[in-house]
């Protein structure tokens, strides 16, 4: 499959520089659009049993943050759900690394334990976070 690289950026954007004439509905189209310059590095299905059962089967995802934007975004674990294999829902899981431009921590990879409980890396803080589920 053709992805739109280096024709189109998601699903509408034509790249100014070598989009022209070209249509970005002329490629496959992205399962769900994550946030511009996100850096998804790190994702991983939930098959643990830890989290209630919504969790289940969501892609956990390790925004790594973006460097190049006057805006920072990422720096967070996001969530897509899906409905079958059709991805529906994209959202915040866990946040706290970015508070305006100052950063504290940039997730890299997300692991689920043999218990359910997430694992989360991050770069900058040198760290690993173990996220659980209790009632």
């Amino acid at each position: 499959m053709h992805f739109g690289f280096p024709f189109c950026h998601g699903t509408l954007i034509n790249d100014p520089k070598y989009g022209t004439g070209r249509f970005c509905k002329e490629f496959t189209a992205p399962a769900i659009e994550l946030g511009p310059h996100v850096a998804a590095l790190g994702m991983r299905f939930y098959t643990g049993s830890m989290f209630p059962a919504p969790y289940r089967n969501r892609i956990f995802i390790a925004e790594h943050g973006s460097w190049n934007r006057i805006t920072p975004i990422g720096y967070r674990i996001t969530t897509v759900t899906l409905d079958g294999n059709k991805a529906v829902k994209y959202e915040v899981f866990a946040e706290g690394w970015l508070s305006g431009r100052s950063v504290s921590g940039r997730p890299v990879d997300v692991l689920v334990m043999p218990d359910g409980a997430l694992l989360v890396s991050d770069d900058k803080a040198n760290a690993v976070y173990r996220i659980t589920y209790r009632q």
